[in-house]
């Protein structure tokens, strides 16, 4: 028989969280329709023995190349109709390939076709502040349907300024922006037809560039978020692993700008803020213990969990915070540099407009 859904796990050096994983795959209710490939992206340890002790096809790579280039050696080996992709730290529930093809079906007939269906990642319960924190703050959610609105600064900063301060958390069906990588999956010919991955993102932004391809070249497709087809994401319940993955996030950014200038930047106003407070500290000693307060009220959800809660612990969350958005800010500015010489999309200016009018017209359900 053959298969309904291609799932592909790219991993470097995770073998203990890839064998979970794949745990988690066999397990699946349609596990018969599925076809499971590992991409081993050089990985020194057992990771390509770990996929293949659990039966998957494993491609492996001889050096490090990164994940945009690892994901498309799994799409290049995937035969079925549908390609879904999970990282090694994620584990999925036993209904998610399930749930990921029922999305496809749910708008059979109208004049919308899914051409992408993602879920929930979920932060994995524990001990610890960190992954408590993770819990409270879970930076892994899609992207909302309403950036397609405007691509103006003062919107989309409108919109992050109305995210900090909103209490509620969306469960429904609809269609998004974009999806995080760690759950994601589209139809295989879609992915083929625009090219698949765009291999000079070795690491973060190579989600949200393929999605806003995908939505260029299939004006009337649709992404769209099933709460069903939910993951458990391993978070290591480390400060520095935190911070490191938001340098890397910042230095992806940097790279959508340069290929998408159209785009407005991806800088956190926060940082700014707080250091323009502590320069004039250094003058006026009473804007020391306003700077204090200051990240409270960027990041009030911390101080509300504290109260409502009775959680000490969400008290601290605003400073994590901001230390995220800082050291995301410094690999945006790190990218920039890098990154300059990087040809922009062909004609982004006009491909984002037309994005914009087409789902300003109703995508959200």
């Amino acid at each position: 028989m053959s298969a309904k859904l291609s799932v592909i796990i790219c991993s470097l050096n995770g073998a203990d969280g890839l064998d979970r994983c794949l745990r988690a795959v066999t397990a699946q209710t349609i596990f018969s329709s599925l076809e499971v490939i590992v991409v081993d992206d050089g990985s020194t340890d057992g990771t390509s023995q770990i996929g293949r002790s659990h039966g998957a096809f494993v491609v492996r790579h001889a050096a490090n190349f990164g994940l945009a280039v690892a994901r498309n050696s799994g799409l290049r080996a995937a035969t079925a109709p549908v390609v879904a992709f999970l990282d090694d730290d994620c584990e999925p529930e036993p209904v998610w390939a399930e749930q990921l093809l029922a999305g496809y079906e749910e708008l059979a007939g109208y004049e919308e076709r899914v051409i992408g269906v993602g879920g929930p990642i979920l932060p994995a319960a524990g001990y610890g502040y960190m992954l408590g924190y993770f819990e409270r703050n879970n930076p892994l959610k899609p992207q909302e349907a309403d950036l397609a609105s405007s691509n103006k600064l003062a919107y989309r900063l409108k919109l992050y300024l109305r995210r900090q301060w909103t209490q509620t958390i969306d469960v429904s069906p609809r269609a998004v922006y974009s999806f995080a990588g760690a759950n994601m999956s589209f139809l295989r010919q879609a992915l083929i037809e625009v090219g698949q991955f765009d291999e000079r993102f070795r690491f973060g932004g190579e989600d949200l560039d393929l999605c806003m391809r995908m939505r260029r070249a299939f004006p009337s497709g649709r992404l769209a978020f099933t709460p069903k087809a939910s993951v458990t994401h391993h978070f290591k319940p480390s400060i520095y692993d935190m911070v490191r993955r938001s340098r890397a996030y910042g230095r992806g950014s940097a790279r959508l700008y340069r290929k998408w200038p159209a785009l407005p930047p991806t800088f956190f106003p926060g940082p700014v803020l707080v250091l323009a407070m502590l320069v004039l500290s250094t003058r006026n000693r009473s804007f020391a213990m306003a700077t204090m307060a200051v990240p409270h009220l960027l990041y009030p959800r911390g101080l509300r969990l504290a109260i409502t809660s009775r959680s000490a612990a969400s008290f601290l969350d605003p400073y994590l915070q901001l230390a995220q958005e800082t050291c995301g800010n410094v690999g945006f500015v790190e990218g920039l540099w890098l990154f300059r010489h990087l040809a922009p999309e062909a004609s982004s200016e006009a491909v984002l407009a037309a994005v914009e009018s087409r789902d300003g017209r109703g995508l959200v359900t």
